[in-house]
């Protein structure tokens, strides 16, 4: 696309042209030769604008979101993450500590949680445990077992909190590129009520699920395993009953179909990194190696040039090698890699 002073330039060009009279610069008819072209840059980048959303492979936004809904589809919006923290007291209470709904508990970051449902600490009971939800939908609300330590206003007799396991249900509204991928998918492989393309795209359009593959005849013939995994990995059992009550609906006439977790392959992970300030760069490296292992990773090996192009893209790393895994990790379509430990150490 012309910019403003190549259309300027070639309106001046045609004017000399048809009248053989040149154009003084910074006259009248020079400001007012200038002033079209703005506009006709405005007319050609709108023009470019409108082209751009009339695709889904280049649309964005709320346009994207048009095309989207032609096939069917809808974007993923943010979900919060939910788990289960402990509330302890004191052994030696004697009466019942009462912990409203709507507590406030978080991380040392401040991300906060708050309980959903009232719970009550009996009478010389040290802790109950209370089921949390994020109270900011995203990913930033998956943490660690033990990261949840703070009371913001701790409530009569309570004296503390922990979460003893991972919240990892957190989950960002979908990007454009992930919707783009799902709405030129639903193109590529035409779902037809009976393939595993229809299976799949019924199983992503549920909330909670990021990825999901059908596997046919997995236990003999009339029967589909529908393989999902959540955001942050292994899914719940709620999410397994809302995909399963979905199928029980849509599914074809004698067909068994069951939503199935994927089966877990649990890796450690070992870097050695070179860098200036490793108090500030491990933590960093270890976030990013966590963050890549996610549900998105149903069915997808894990390479050891992938994980070391992640580690080496972290800012502040010098030089990495990656000691475990030692070799690729080959997977099938319904495993999924599940991070059990990360190790990073210096580099000699």
């Amino acid at each position: 696309m012309k910019d403003i002073e190549q259309l300027y330039s070639d309106m001046l060009s045609d004017f000399a042209a048809r009248t053989g009279m040149e154009v003084s610069t910074g006259g009248d008819l020079s400001a007012r030769l200038y002033a079209v072209a703005a506009q006709l840059y405005a007319l050609y980048a709108q023009a470019e604008w409108v082209n751009r959303q009339c695709f889904p492979q280049t649309a964005q936004g709320e346009y994207l979101d048009r095309h989207a809904q032609l096939r069917a589809l809808e974007r993923k919006q943010a979900a919060c993450a939910r788990g289960m923290v402990s509330f302890f007291g004191d052994a030696d209470g004697d009466a019942e500590r009462v912990i409203p709904a709507g507590t406030v508990c978080m991380t040392t970051g401040l991300v906060r949680f708050e309980t959903t449902s009232e719970g009550v600490l009996a009478a010389g009971e040290t802790q109950v445990e209370l089921p949390v939800r994020a109270m900011e939908p995203g990913s930033a609300g998956n943490v660690r077992a033990g990261s949840i330590t703070t009371l913001a206003a701790a409530p009569v007799g309570i004296t503390g909190c922990i979460n003893n396991a991972p919240l990892t249900s957190g989950a960002d509204a979908e990007e454009d590129e992930a919707l783009r991928q799902r709405i030129l998918d639903s193109f590529r492989r035409l779902p037809n009520g009976a393939n595993a393309a229809f299976y799949e795209r019924e199983a992503l359009a549920i909330e909670g699920v990021a990825a999901a593959t059908a596997l046919p005849r997995s236990r003999g013939v009339g029967t589909v395993d529908v393989v999902v995994a959540a955001p942050g990995g292994m899914p719940e059992q709620a999410l397994l009953d809302r995909v399963q009550a979905h199928f029980e609906q849509c599914r074809e006439i004698a067909v068994d179909v069951r939503a199935v977790a994927p089966e877990a392959v649990n890796v450690n992970v070992t870097v050695c990194v070179a860098c200036r300030q490793p108090d500030v760069v491990f933590p960093q490296v270890e976030k990013a190696v966590r963050g890549w292992f996610l549900g998105q990773r149903l069915g997808q090996s894990v390479l050891l040039a992938q994980l070391t192009s992640l580690v080496f893209g972290v800012d502040g790393v010098e030089n990495c090698v990656v000691i475990a895994p030692q070799t690729d990790l080959t997977l099938t379509k319904g495993q999924l890699p599940v991070l059990e430990t990360v190790t990073v150490e210096g580099m000699e």
